[in-house]
């Protein structure tokens, strides 16, 4: 799986390198990640990225035209196999569903960070997808992006270390539900009188599966 992020912060994204899941990704060749830095395709002596938006309003939005030559870097030839995404807080809400998506049917991500008050909407025309990853306000994208890179390398076979790993996380699916997984204890048995589950230490496998699948929740 290659990642390619448009960013004006590209050493932020590069820091992923130093993160020990996905950093060992990356040196293993389990994922490829590329920052691609928005700020070389500005326009003057400043390398101007924004504009203030037609009709007055707060703040600045990134150029359309910018972001355009970016995208044709990062994304020169159609591919079928490769889905071009537009961070915005008016996206669709990524999920884990998505997450497994887009690992099985792509092999390349192309993210678009934004920055500022947002984008000039021309680029819109440009992209697969707009995702949002929740209700809230993020100082950019880059972090929207590396949450997205994240969640689907966890998904790639490997990467994990074991592949099976991943299938009793948190929202893993069981019959097209996703699970919040089942409570889980560890040391001390008793902490100030509430105690873990004596079935869990009973090393009776066949009883423990029973509880676990008992105890799994669900996802509204």
């Amino acid at each position: 799986m290659k990642f390619k992020v448009i960013t004006l912060f590209e050493d932020f994204i590069n820091r992923l390198n130093e993160y020990s899941i996905i950093g060992r990704a990356l040196r293993d060749r389990k994922i490829i990640l590329k920052a691609i830095n928005l700020r070389e395709f500005g326009l003057g002596r400043y390398h101007q990225v924004d504009d203030r938006p037609y009709g007055g309003g707060i703040g600045m939005l990134m150029r359309v035209d910018v972001l355009y030559r970016a995208l044709k870097v990062a994304a020169p030839r159609k591919n079928k196999k490769r889905l071009i995404v537009l961070l915005s807080a008016d996206g669709e809400k990524y999920n884990q569903k998505l997450a497994r998506e887009f690992k099985d049917k792509y092999d390349e991500i192309v993210l678009i960070c934004g920055h500022y008050e947002g984008f000039d909407k021309r680029i819109e025309k440009y992209v697969d997808l707009k995702l949002s990853v929740g209700d809230y306000v993020l100082s950019g994208g880059e972090i929207a992006a590396m949450t997205i890179i994240d969640s689907i390398s966890r998904l790639v076979p490997g990467v994990l270390g074991k592949d099976e790993s991943s299938e009793e996380e948190t929202f893993s699916a069981i019959d097209g539900k996703e699970i919040l997984e089942y409570p889980q204890y560890t040391r001390p048995y008793d902490f100030k009188g509430e105690k873990a589950p004596d079935i869990l230490l009973s090393g009776d496998h066949a009883k423990i599966k029973k509880w676990k699948e008992k105890n799994i929740r669900f996802t509204s």
